[in-house]
């Protein structure tokens, strides 16, 4: 069962990290294969919380895109470059291909032999040379042993075509000589004399004992075939070494890692029919048809805490969104074929996925209620935002009983843990907990940073201003906003970029409005920043 990505937004916040690892835990219980991943960096309170309830982060998904491993190409498709030419023929005609990929020592890629590298043999005027193994022979010419003195065959074939008499007045036999012959005893002595390399001896030829007592005494090869002589010339060169035909070229191969994409726009270059597949240690896959590409696997990913693609992870477009769990509006991620939405209005996506154990009677562990309950505690700010529910107060009190904690105490210290902007630069801050959003072809992006001292940041204001001012102008939104909420005062400091202020002065009616402006009862994103926002730039 291929594994499935259960995935957060971009810019992962308690609830989109603590929801994807409930959710993950619930589906593997019920059967499934799914394991949960980040997008981007885990902040302070996530990283408490994890330590917290003793569990680990997950690990980072760089993107979900198309891949060479999620493609049916030919796996293990290739042949040792000590194999006879013949098994790579045979190879490639049996799976219906017109090139294999030649591996030596420990499956490393050594070469590629095609359909017309293997043309060249039947009209190379160079074929009288033979380069190979013994067993090689054995398996092209049908053969059986007779005497074995060598393993591996090297030498010059000779043809015993003329009368015996002219043949050994004429030709001198040589120790690397490899002649083929029928039952001409005298040749046959003549040769196993000369302490030729080998004798193939063709149409099943008797030779007699005397004469293979002289062959094993100058450790002269005996090969029996029942093929003729001609069918002899015309497949012995097949039985050579198929390295002996790989080209000096080096052909373009392709790791398994590499994009789908990648690789489409090279053979719009290249034009080329297969392509071997390698591992960054260039140990051989298999073989690549540019058809096989036809064949894919996208990879399969499970939506939680958002469904707008501009948040989610790279390379979307080429997976399988499966399902999505969300409790924000509704985005611009379209899919394929239909899946499973479970869209709730509630403060925490962590309490969509307390709700799936209970209906599926799954107990929870606890330190899985412990990461469900730092969720609903970190969306809802202990229960006191304006989006908590009362389905998220039951889930508090039940989670926070099976976790172990006074979910007040508790919650306090989490959301502290992520209010210290030491060490962070104005771009953490910004990134910290950071959403892009799109209404009507117009872009807007809203960081939220809970704290409670303001001060630090007002103290350098103006470099918070010009950092917005940069990402809007750099992506072209038409505004990029900063929120400090403040937990105690229960309200948010609003910093926006230089061109966006019209759109912030109309969104909370005020004419004079300026940098860290104080907004009472402003906490939500959900609720308090992002529909007000909308309105202006749907208008």
């Amino acid at each position: 069962m291929k594994k499935t990505f259960v995935i957060g937004h971009k810019k992962p916040d308690t609830d989109s990290v603590m929801s994807a690892i409930g959710l993950s835990y619930l589906k593997n219980k019920l059967g499934e294969n799914t394991e949960a991943r980040v997008i981007g960096d885990i902040n302070k309170e996530t990283s408490y919380a994890l330590k917290f309830f003793n569990t680990p982060a997950p690990k980072y998904l760089n993107d979900v895109k198309l891949q060479l491993r999620d493609i049916d190409y030919h796996k293990g498709f290739f042949i040792k470059d000590t194999d006879s030419i013949y098994h790579g023929y045979q190879a490639m005609l049996d799976e219906n291909l017109t090139g294999i990929p030649i591996v030596k020592d420990v499956d490393y890629f050594y070469g590629l032999l095609t359909i017309k590298d293997l043309s060249r043999v039947l009209i190379n005027d160079n074929i009288e040379n033979l380069y190979t193994s013994f067993d090689n022979l054995l398996y092209v010419l049908k053969g059986e042993e007779v005497n074995r003195e060598d393993d591996e065959i090297s030498g010059k074939l000779l043809v015993a075509a003329f009368k015996s008499t002219t043949f050994m007045e004429s030709i001198i036999l040589k120790k690397d000589d490899i002649l083929i012959v029928g039952d001409r005893h005298s040749i046959i002595e003549y040769a196993v004399n000369s302490g030729v390399k080998m004798i193939i001896l063709s149409g099943n030829a008797y030779i007699k004992d005397e004469h293979l007592e002289i062959a094993k005494k100058n450790k002269v090869n005996i090969l029996r075939t029942p093929y003729d002589t001609f069918r002899i010339s015309r497949f012995v060169v097949l039985a050579n070494y198929i390295r002996t035909m790989v080209s000096m070229y080096n052909p373009t191969s392709f790791l398994e890692t590499d994009f789908v994409s990648d690789v489409v726009d090279i053979n719009n270059k290249l034009k080329h029919t297969n392509y071997p597949v390698v591992n960054k240690n260039n140990k051989c896959l298999g073989l690549l048809k540019i058809t096989d590409l036809a064949e894919k696997h996208p990879k399969k990913v499970i939506l939680v805490d958002h469904n707008e693609k501009l948040q989610s992870v790279e390379g979307l477009d080429e997976a399988e969104i499966v399902e999505i769990f969300d409790h924000h509006n509704l985005g611009s991620i379209t899919t394929n074929n239909p899946v499973n939405f479970r869209n709730m209005s509630v403060g925490s996506t962590c309490t969509i996925v307390y709700i799936m154990f209970k209906e599926r009677n799954v107990e929870i562990p606890k330190n899985i209620a412990g990461l469900l309950l730092s969720g609903i505690i970190s969306d809802t700010l202990i229960l006191k935002s304006p989006t908590a529910t009362e389905k998220d107060i039951e889930a508090v009190k039940n989670l926070s009983e099976i976790a172990g904690v006074d979910y007040n105490d508790y919650g306090m210290e989490l959301l502290k843990s992520g209010t210290s902007i030491e060490g962070m630069s104005k771009e953490d801050v910004l990134y910290n907990d950071y959403k892009i959003y799109t209404i009507n072809d117009k872009h807007f992006a809203i960081g939220q940073f809970f704290t409670m001292n303001f001060e630090d940041i007002r103290k350098e204001l103006d470099e918070y201003v010009e950092v917005l001012d940069k990402v809007a102008e750099a992506n072209n939104y038409n505004l990029v906003t900063l929120y400090v909420t403040d937990i105690i005062k229960n309200g948010s400091y609003v910093i926006y970029s230089s061109k966006g202020a019209n759109i912030i002065s109309l969104a909370y009616h005020q004419d004079q409005i300026y940098e860290g402006f104080f907004v009472e009862g402003c906490v939500s994103r959900k609720k308090h920043i992002v529909p007000v926002i909308m309105e202006i730039l749907e208008n």
